[in-house]
């Protein structure tokens, strides 16, 4: 669901901020599996350019992905799509008995 060259899933007119439409679109194509877990995302700037946006706005809606825990940013190395969190095992819910 990566837009297609010159279309934007971004709608200007729409009552949201810019860069939480962005992190919306990316949260649902890591929900839909296209994005999978350990996948490197493209960088700020090639970001910017596939949703036509400025570069900062990319960077806001990157830096939303990692509020949410969906994305780490690894310096020099990228940002990539979180592994899930491995949930609580039955010891650690029943207090150790």
């Amino acid at each position: 669901m990566t837009p297609e060259p010159g279309q934007s899933p971004i709608d200007p007119n729409k009552i949201a901020y810019v860069y939480m439409q962005m992190a919306d679109h990316i949260a649902e194509r890591i929900a839909k599996g296209e994005l999978r877990p350990g996948a490197r995302l493209p960088g700020e700037r090639d970001l910017a350019v596939e949703y036509g946006v400025a570069h900062l706005t990319a960077r806001r809606a990157t830096r939303e992905l990692r509020e949410r825990g969906l994305v780490v940013t690894l310096p020099a190395k990228g940002t990539f799509v979180a592994y899930p969190a491995e949930p609580d095992g039955p010891a650690d819910s029943e207090g150790g008995q």
